[in-house]
């Protein structure tokens, strides 16, 4: 999808992502900074953790929040924006992980609600098949930014328009902090309940 100028800058300006200065954590081999500052707001690591399928390393994710928080519930409802964000630790078609998200989320909502969000699933699905693989090290974001809505990275590029719809972020957000996440370890550690992150 094309993306016009101005709404480049207005993308650019919500979601620059600038390092502050703190210490970094490393969870298998990923660096999660301590710090981010997501559309002038700054950002603490809540979490960070490995998604694991079977005993294979899939992904390293980490949440950022305005404001620590231990519980699904107060990261929904956490104000401000907030980042979560996604190195591959292997080599993953593409298209199947779009799928698999699309059904995380309809795993972990009331089918009413995820029926109203049917057209955005859509859509991410066909965003991540665009990019047919994601290969290790390569990493993709999450954002939310008040007054644009959710947002869209993969390999540093924004990636089309904003998903408007105003329950879509937290509806992905379920894929990993739901009643059915798609990792429970990986739950306990976004919401800091785990000791996986080893500082340098």
């Amino acid at each position: 999808m094309a993306v016009s100028r101005r709404t480049a800058l207005v993308y650019a300006g919500a979601c620059a992502c600038a390092p502050l200065a703190a210490p970094a954590a490393e969870v298998a081999g990923v660096k999660f900074e301590d710090r981010i500052s997501v559309a002038g707001a700054s950002l603490v690591l809540n979490g960070a953790g490995i998604r694991y399928k079977a005993m294979f390393q899939v992904y390293a994710a980490g949440l950022y929040l305005g404001r620590k928080a231990d519980t699904s519930e107060s990261v929904l409802s956490a104000a401000g924006p907030k980042r979560l964000s996604i190195t591959m630790l292997r080599d993953i078609d593409s298209r199947e992980l779009g799928k698999l998200f699309a059904r995380g989320m309809e795993d972990n909502m009331d089918r009413s609600i995820f029926s109203r969000l049917i057209p955005g699933v859509m859509r991410m699905s066909e965003l991540f098949s665009r990019h047919k693989q994601l290969r290790t090290g390569e990493s993709f974001q999450v954002d939310w930014v008040p007054g644009v809505c959710t947002v869209i990275t993969v390999k540093g590029q924004v990636e089309g328009e904003p998903f408007k719809e105003p329950e879509f972020f937290n509806a992905l957000m379920l894929i990993w902090l739901g009643p059915r996440p798609a990792d429970w370890q990986l739950k306990d550690a976004l919401l800091g309940q785990a000791a996986t992150l080893r500082p340098r």
